[in-house]
């Protein structure tokens, strides 16, 4: 396991210095499952921006922090750790009523 996770307050920090200077990366999953709930980049930008972090979650060999909004917009990222300034977007979906 890498060095232990940022908490959620350090990581809606880091995730907004990114969102503003940074680099956002998504994967091919990613845009297929936004792609399958008629989500945008616009959606996602704003669910990093003010969502909710959940505490991380070990995955795959890294860190992922799903972020989550009111109204049922979840997105999971991962911050590289030898790359302070960029997240990868690991999937969104919208959460069915």
């Amino acid at each position: 396991m890498s060095a232990a996770p940022l908490s959620p307050p350090a990581a809606k920090a880091r995730i907004r210095e990114i969102l503003v200077g940074g680099t956002v990366t998504l994967t091919a999953h990613a845009w297929k499952e936004m792609a399958k709930d008629s989500m945008d980049m616009v959606d996602v930008v704003n669910v990093l921006r003010g969502g909710i972090v959940e505490p991380a979650e070990w995955e795959n060999g890294e860190w992922r922090y799903r972020v989550h909004t009111p109204r049922g917009l979840w997105v999971v990222v991962a911050l590289p750790e030898d790359a302070e300034d960029e997240l990868v977007v690991v999937t969104a979906w919208r959460a069915k009523p």
